[in-house]
Parts: structure tokens; C-alpha cells; sequence
């Protein structure tokens, strides 16, 4: 199965490059393609983290039950297809 990639350019500081670029290779030895992977999953987890802050703001008035209720009702549907 192949995967459809995107290149970017990136700027970060010196001090960033420096550092992320060490771990890296205190991790892996510093193996091609390291910085790609480790971009794209901090990229992955930084968005997963935005939307569940924004869920949660969203979710801020509802009662644990309305959300118990919103919950079951998401998953009877789930089942249904």
C-alpha cells in the first residue's frame, strides 16, 4: 500500500533543529527519514489535542447525564450501520 506524501519547508530556530535533531539520534541513531516521522506525529497529537479542548469547551454547559445521552444515542446509531 502506498502512502501519498506532501513536502514542507519548515523554519524553526537553531536551537530547536539542535535539539530535536539530538534526541533523534540518541533514539534511533538518527535514521533517515527520523525528522519526518517525528513531525508528523507531533503534528497528529497536537490536533487531536486541539479538538478535544475545543469538544470539551463545547461540552462545558451539558450535564454528565446530556452527555451519557448524546453518548448512547451516537452509539446505537453506530451499531445500526
Amino acid at each position: 500500500m502506498s502512502t501519498s506524501t506532501t513536502r514542507w519547508n519548515l523554519v524553526v530556530s537553531s536551537n530547536t533543529d539542535t535539539a530535536l535533531r539530538q534526541f533523534l539520534a540518541s533514539e534511533n541513531g538518527g535514521k533517515k527519514g527520523d525528522l519526518s516521522r517525528f513531525v508528523e506525529e507531533a503534528v497528529k497529537e497536537r490536533i487531536y489535542d486541539l479538538t478535544a479542548q475545543a469538544i470539551k469547551q463545547q461540552n462545558a454547559s451539558r450535564t454528565p447525564e446530556e452527555i451519557d445521552s448524546i453518548v448512547e444515542e451516537a452509539l446505537a446509531w453506530a451499531r445500526r450501520q
